[in-house]
């Protein structure tokens, strides 16, 4: 098995400083990340997902633990030693129209990043780009706001792939978009994935979401990760009461499945608050 591409050991953050002030959000957390594998970060908002994302991107303060990329500890660098590693971590964000300046096309979009690192002429790399991501040869000269959810999204990849990154963070890529749109992201992402090798970190409060692209799976409860394991079996097999709760809480057609779960889900948190107690 070959060695992590990144490495997260006892991380910590806290925001605010004193007693009184002081908040941890993410407590001892640990896993790691391998070449072309994806890794899913699952839980409720305020799980702490997001934040761990953040932390790897050097825009969360780590206060305790490291975060190590190739083997080298990034967590606390130095912005000019940041910079050296952005072309290698990448990150797609939840809102595809927000994250793209809406003045620029989309051509000029894309060759931003290729001219921050020295590369002159992107123009065939942005023609190839959005090849890639499956649109059409003359979206690169027109503006984000004449794209649809799903186009903009793909926009917002083909980005994140301009610098051939190691690592891709993809926070909520989907949960802006319908189910059919959702579902076309997802495929293209591991189209792209089995093309580039690239590996995720895929962030999501959906577990049936990321069942569909993960590799393995960590479920993350106030700050912690309460399990990690293989997708399937954290998918469809879960250990701990809180991803089963999570499992229940999926959204399914059948109105007498639904009825089920919502029993099971309540009986569930009856015994999570009784244990609690």
């Amino acid at each position: 098995m070959s060695e992590p591409i990144l490495r997260v050991t006892d991380l910590d953050v806290t925001f605010g400083s004193g007693r009184k002030n002081a908040k941890q959000v993410i407590d001892k957390v640990s896993f790691e990340l391998r070449a072309g594998e994806t890794l899913s970060l699952v839980g409720e908002s305020g799980s702490g997902k997001t934040t761990i994302g953040r932390a790897i991107l050097g825009l969360a303060p780590v206060t305790g633990g490291t975060i190590a990329f190739r083997g080298e500890t990034i967590s606390n660098i130095k912005r000019s030693e940041r910079r050296k590693i952005a072309r290698e971590i990448q990150v797609v964000f939840q809102d595809p129209y927000s994250s793209l300046n809406p003045s620029m096309t989309v051509e000029d979009i894309l060759v931003e990043p290729l001219k921050s690192v020295g590369i002159r002429d992107g123009r065939k790399r942005v023609r190839d780009l959005l090849d890639a991501v499956g649109l059409p040869g003359d979206a690169g000269r027109r503006f984000p706001k004449e794209f649809s959810g799903g186009q903009r999204q793909r926009i917002a990849i083909a980005r994140a792939l301009a610098l051939e990154p190691s690592v891709i963070i993809c926070d909520e890529p989907t949960s802006a978009l319908d189910v059919t749109t959702q579902a076309r992201v997802l495929t293209l992402l591991r189209e792209l994935q089995e093309r580039t090798g690239v590996a995720y970190l895929f962030i999501s409060h959906d577990l049936g979401v990321v069942t569909a692209i993960s590799d393995r799976i960590a479920v993350l409860y106030r700050g912690r990760i309460v399990e990690l394991g293989d997708a399937a079996q954290v998918s469809f097999h879960p250990r701990d009461d809180y991803t089963r709760r999570l499992q229940m809480s999926a959204p399914v057609a059948d109105p007498v499945q639904q009825r089920a779960r919502r029993e099971e889900r309540l009986r569930l948190l009856a015994a999570h608050t009784s244990a609690a107690g």
